[in-house]
């Protein structure tokens, strides 16, 4: 008798339970992986915000200590005794076009601007684009300039770009979820 008839052919494979299971164990790795770079992301904004914070304040901190007034306290718009062979600074004191006129451009002693480093525009450009950096947080870049000399002035809602006080030269996150600074909470 053949017994080669009488054998069940056995076919190789994985049975409906054994799928459920793999599939059930990918399910829980990613629950628990999935939340670790949402995580990852929050702390690279963070970061980010906290360079961009830095980067300001050093550069603010710079001009005072060449001007002897922070950015956006004195005019920026051309002076007629020394005048400019460039473009001049348009921003006529206490505005976001002053702060970055004299931010990104040459300066005299008086805080005048020129695009042109002429003789007497001695000093700056403080920062390389005239754009500030998006705020990495709330992803807007507008700047609001105020004239208050609150030393603590904080951000009055979320969604904000820049806060910045000519006065005191307080440079902040313009964010309502971070802290009265400006700057992030220690999220560690």
């Amino acid at each position: 008798m053949n017994t080669h008839y009488l054998k069940c052919q056995v076919q190789k494979g994985f049975t409906l339970v054994e799928l459920l299971i793999v599939v059930i164990i990918l399910a829980i790795l990613a629950a628990i992986v999935v939340p670790q770079f949402a995580t990852t992301t929050d702390d690279a904004r963070i970061t980010a915000l906290d360079t961009n914070l830095s980067n300001m304040r050093a550069a603010i901190d710079l001009y005072r200590q060449q001007h002897m007034a922070f950015p956006g306290e004195l005019t920026a718009v051309p002076d007629v005794a020394n005048p400019c062979s460039g473009t001049p600074g348009t921003g006529a004191g206490r505005t976001e076009q002053t702060y970055k006129d004299q931010m990104t451009m040459y300066t005299n002693m008086a805080g005048m601007a020129c695009s042109v480093r002429d003789p007497g525009y001695d000093f700056g450009p403080y920062l390389k684009k005239e754009e500030l950096p998006d705020n990495p947080v709330t992803s807007n870049n507008v700047l609001a300039v105020v004239f208050a000399g609150d030393l603590d002035m904080s951000a009055p809602g979320p969604n904000g770009g820049w806060r910045y006080d000519t006065l005191t030269g307080k440079f902040i996150a313009d964010d309502s979820s971070l802290d009265p600074n400006g700057d992030p909470y220690d999220t560690h």
